[in-house]
């Protein structure tokens, strides 16, 4: 009686791992059906999303002014190339930061940007920033940085003025 349940337990083991092992290689099929039902996920469409589409509005000027600041005072340099422009919702613009770290040893450090108002953020749309990652900085190096963006044309009429801010922070300190 003994080995009957051993058998019987091996083979139900065995059938679980089996399952277990085919269910893996399932899983991929799977959730490509599950994206194409739900719509996230999807490769193509995370492809076309992150292609910028130009279509400029020529009859309205949007007012982006640039800030930035340094929460660590005395370790960095930190500012705008030009305090404002104007730009046309739908067109794809550049900005650009001088920074430069002050100490005698290298740091990380990482910009987080904050736009205002609050609801123009999900208007007002990054295609390419310093933010998104951190940055490293061997001591007193100077550098440039590029933020491109696009304003939404199905931003509110009521919105003539944007403000894209960024803070600096250290990351975390290199051993200098």
């Amino acid at each position: 009686m003994t080995k009957r349940n051993h058998r019987s337990l091996t083979r139900g083991l065995w059938l679980f791992a089996a399952g277990s092992f085919v269910f893996g290689f399932a899983l991929v099929p799977l959730y490509d059906v599950l994206c194409d039902v739900t719509g996230y996920g999807n490769r193509s469409r995370l492809a076309e999303a992150s292609e910028v589409i130009e279509s400029p509005v020529t009859d309205r000027l949007v007012t982006v002014e640039f800030i930035s600041t340094a929460p660590t005072v005395g370790k960095w340099e930190f500012s705008p190339a030009v305090r404002s422009m104007e730009v046309q919702p739908g067109k794809l613009y550049e900005a650009h930061f001088h920074t430069q770290n002050l100490r005698a040893h290298s740091v990380i450090a990482q910009a987080i940007p904050s736009i205002s108002p609050l609801q123009a953020t999900q208007y007002f749309q990054k295609t390419e920033c310093f933010c998104f990652t951190p940055q490293a900085f061997e001591a007193e190096q100077s550098r440039e940085f590029t933020v491109r963006f696009i304003v939404d044309p199905k931003l509110p009429a009521t919105i003539d003025r944007l403000t894209l801010g960024y803070a600096m922070y250290d990351a975390k300190e290199g051993s200098g």
